[in-house]
């Protein structure tokens, strides 16, 4: 040290804030070795993004996604799309569908027959009630296989319903678990159903036939009145779905609604005969209100199936023959005519064919196919609009 402050060595400091060797400070105070200079260096970058996505300073993030083609995770598509990702997922819907069908029964001891056991107990209790104590079969032909197709496929409508106004919240976990198209979780249930229903069929065959039923080639319209429910039942699925994610009041008042449903949907007695035809009865005098009650999707697919598969049933048919007015007021007053009741039973009943008919069997075509595109498109939409909510409460 030569001079107080003053360093003669390497890295000496001969002026106030500099070092003369290697890391020495210029009369600046900026860095001046190699390693000051890379930090240096790096100080003037930009900040990298920190998605990595290398958005350009000053470009708005709307502006950098429409050039990439990027879109939120949340966001509904539209509705081309969303059809086309449902289609996509069409594996996954009939797995999840067949898989629960499975794990539905799976503690009880009689397992998938409950899923037969359950409308044939029904069937039994409302023909001891409706059959034997209040005698609504008066008129109808065969009135066990009539009773028992009634319910079976009512009872596909009424179960898809009453499941699909519950299923977004007991599946929330899995919505928000899993990115999918929400439309997946009531289609998987209308399916659910289906495959219960085809189940309950195999045994409606059989009583049918054991009834004497022939087997002729009206029962291949079946599954055609069967591809129609299932759309209107998909339809009110999407309906009931959207409103019960929000509601639990849903599915606290539909089973009521459904119950009333079913008694002017014709599962009982036949609306078109034995309410329309027999003077007294709560219809004779109330056309239009007959009219409505036969035209109600229930009835109506209810109607065209049992016409399919019970002859018995589609030869009774008001418009099977034509109009006889003799014949018709025999049926509607078998008392007046002094028909006793083996006759009628054997031959009168039949005579309401020649009656004219309230709603014709062409027109109750027409209004399967309406009701069962109406319900889809109304319901689809429906659905789709509120994608994004579910999940969220």
């Amino acid at each position: 040290m030569t001079n107080p402050g003053r360093l003669s060595a390497p890295g000496d400091l001969d002026k106030p804030g500099s070092l003369s060797g290697p890391g020495s400070l210029q009369a600046n105070g900026s860095p001046a070795g190699p390693a000051a200079a890379t930090e240096s260096e790096e100080a003037t970058k930009p900040a990298p993004d920190p998605a990595g996505a290398g958005i350009p300073a000053g470009e708005p993030l709307a502006a950098f996604a429409k050039r990439y083609n990027l879109e939120p995770a949340a966001a509904r598509p539209p509705v081309l799309k969303y059809l086309r990702l449902l289609w996509q997922r069409r594996q996954f819907i009939t797995g999840f569908a067949t898989a629960s069908n499975v794990a539905m029964y799976s503690e009880a001891r009689l397992g998938q027959l409950w899923q037969v056991l359950t409308p044939l107990l029904n069937a039994a209790v409302y023909f001891f009630i409706f059959g034997v104590l209040l005698h609504v079969n008066r008129g109808v032909p065969g009135y066990v296989p009539f009773l028992v197709t009634g319910i079976f496929v009512f009872n596909f409508t009424q179960r898809s319903c009453i499941t699909s106004s519950t299923v977004m919240r007991e599946n929330l976990p899995l919505i928000r678990a899993l990115p999918f198209p929400r439309g997946c979780l009531p289609l998987g249930y209308v399916i659910i159903e289906l495959q219960q229903l085809l189940l309950s069929f195999t045994v409606l065959f059989v009583i049918i036939l054991a009834y004497g039923e022939p087997l002729t080639w009206y029962w291949l319209l079946t599954p055609l009145v069967l591809v129609f429910q299932t759309l209107f039942n998909v339809g009110c699925a999407f309906i009931l779905a959207r409103w019960g994610s929000g509601f639990d009041d849903v599915s606290q008042l539909l089973p009521f609604i459904i119950r009333t449903w079913m008694y002017a949907s014709g599962v009982i007695f036949s609306i078109s005969t034995s309410l329309a035809l027999v003077p007294g009865q709560s219809l004779y005098n109330h056309k239009h209100l007959a009219y409505l009650l036969q035209i109600n999707p229930a009835a109506v697919y209810i109607t065209l199936i049992r016409n399919s598969l019970l002859t018995e049933q589609r030869i009774s048919m008001p418009g099977y023959h034509p109009y006889n007015a003799l014949r018709c007021a025999m049926y509607g007053s078998p008392a007046k005519f002094h028909v006793s009741p083996a006759q009628f039973k054997n031959e009168v009943i039949y005579f309401s064919s020649y009656c004219h008919p309230i709603v014709s069997q062409p027109a109750l075509w027409l209004y399967a196919v309406g009701w069962a595109l109406l319900a889809v498109v109304v319901g689809f939409v429906f659905f789709w609009r509120a994608e994004t909510r579910y999940g969220r409460g």
